[in-house]
């Protein structure tokens, strides 16, 4: 798994402060998915045939704007992949850039 950047939402409206996932398009969310998991795994914890079977974001989007169910396991693996990235950030010692002499 590589560090990639995650896509950057606008300032939330009031009543969207707390939603993560407000602003982002859903091409967004599949996208950072893509990049952070890769197709394979990504199929392998949402076993739909557009993440396993010749799969592209295009034909995704497709499914997923059309299937409510399998859009919300996205969005959720994506909550849970940005809950996982603060956690190893905060695990890291903070890194020193001296030689300590």
């Amino acid at each position: 798994m590589t560090s990639t950047p995650l896509p950057v939402s606008p300032p939330a409206l009031p009543g969207q402060r707390s939603n993560p996932l407000h602003g982002l398009t859903l091409e967004a969310i599949l996208q950072a998915l893509v990049a952070h998991f890769g197709w394979a795994e990504l199929g392998e914890r949402i076993p739909v045939r557009c993440f396993t079977s010749d799969p592209s974001v295009a034909s995704s989007l497709k499914f997923l704007r059309k299937t409510p169910w399998a859009r919300e396991k996205v969005e959720g693996l994506y909550l849970f992949m940005l809950r996982d990235i603060r956690r190893a950030d905060a695990a890291e010692p903070p890194s020193t850039t001296g030689s300590g002499s």
